[in-house]
């Protein structure tokens, strides 16, 4: 590698670093304050949110690593150009498709990036998130301590806490269980009200002992209300938080092999059909494509331009129009391939465009240029 391929290669790389640093931490802020609102609500850790966050940031990263590799090469391109040091390396006789070299080595290197996240980091955050949603689901303290709340832990049942002591004591609490008996009855609703309650744990799941309580027990048919009192009463909310069965896998989840072989079992699975599968498989395959499309457009399009001491802002616009260009063409493959499993190879369509007219764009750059001289013009004008 030559020592101007170095040098370009380090401005890409640094560059690259500073936006992508820049566009992770917008896009993660606004994520956290998402999670933030509902993890924290629900009484949850700080250190559980900061283990949300993280396993975001392999999805967010894989959004952002193509646009901060063409804002890289589009912001490099045009300042090297802006300082000359372009045209110098032309009037050394080296084309844009030599200059392009190490702007395809960045790409290639941002690639490399892209598929150890699709592949390999993106899946297995994905699945672990999944996994810390569905426990903290199941979590009865997150679902249940909440004071001053009417929370719902399951279908048909209503908690409300007032206080909770430093000593975990909960104070003045209402409970209303409405579900379907065990015969299937439905239209029975049972209110529960104490003073003070203590959730414990046992080996057939947590309960709630009630102090100093009432039970009114309303049946809806008769219109008739049962009312017992207790001076300690367990109730069993185990059941009315546990879950239901296995988590259901997700395509996300799913390692690229399988989504590739999309067989009748992992359609099964995840609830997809076979399109659907093969669409996501080949695009992980084409994303890590779409980083060396990138970078190459944003330098295409600007070589095609001229020196000028005002800049390469119509170069630049082109650059950004090119761009939503490939990516509509993504969108009109994503709908082709989703609707169709046998249009698979229309899921690299959008990247085979993009370093198409990347190549079109750098021939056209380095197109011979003849100037006339004025002189030479005005004598062919009076001949």
């Amino acid at each position: 590698m030559s020592r101007f391929d170095r040098y370009m290669l380090s401005q890409l790389m640094m560059l690259f670093g500073f936006f992508a640093l820049v566009l992770v931490a917008v896009y993660w802020v606004n994520r956290a304050v998402q999670l933030f609102d509902r993890l924290i609500a629900d009484g949850q850790s700080a250190w559980t949110f900061l283990e949300f966050t993280a396993l975001t940031l392999p999805y967010v990263i894989r959004i952002v690593l193509p646009i901060a590799a063409f804002i890289a090469a589009v912001y490099a391109t045009n300042r090297m150009a802006g300082e000359s040091e372009l045209v110098v390396m032309r009037a050394t006789g080296f084309s844009p498709f030599r200059m392009a070299r190490p702007v395809l080595v960045f790409g290639v290197i941002v690639a490399v990036m892209m598929a150890i996240l699709v592949h390999l980091l993106v899946p297995a955050s994905r699945a672990r998130l999944a996994d810390r949603n569905d426990d903290i689901s199941a979590n009865v303290t997150a679902r249940l301590l909440s004071e001053g709340t009417f929370v719902h832990p399951g279908s048909g049942v209503t908690f409300y806490v007032r206080e909770i002591s430093p000593q975990g004591e909960l104070k003045e609490i209402f409970l209303s269980d409405s579900r379907r008996s065990e015969g299937g009855v439905a239209g029975t609703t049972t209110t529960y009200t104490a003073q003070r309650a203590l959730i414990v744990r046992s080996d057939t799941g947590p309960k709630l002992v009630m102090f100093d309580g009432m039970a009114q027990n309303l049946d809806a048919a008769s219109g008739r209300l049962a009312v017992t009192r207790f001076s300690d009463f367990s109730f069993d909310i185990g059941a009315i938080v546990s879950r239901s069965g296995g988590r259901a896998l997700t395509i996300d989840e799913l390692s690229t092999p399988a989504l590739l072989a999309a067989d009748p079992e992992t359609q099964d699975l995840v609830g997809a059909d076979r399109a659907t599968l093969l669409y996501e498989g080949h695009e992980r395959l084409a994303q890590p494509l779409m980083a060396i499309v990138s970078a190459l457009l944003g330098f295409a399009a600007l070589m095609t331009g001229e020196f000028s001491r005002l800049g390469l802002w119509r170069q630049i616009a082109m650059a950004v129009a090119c761009l939503i260009g490939v990516q509509m063409l993504i969108n009109v493959a994503t709908g082709l391939v989703r609707a169709d499993a046998a249009l698979w190879p229309v899921t690299y369509l959008p990247a085979l465009t993009g370093l198409i007219g990347a190549v079109v764009m750098l021939a056209y750059a380095g197109r011979t240029r003849r100037v006339r001289a004025p002189g030479l013009a005005d004598a062919e004008a009076a001949a």
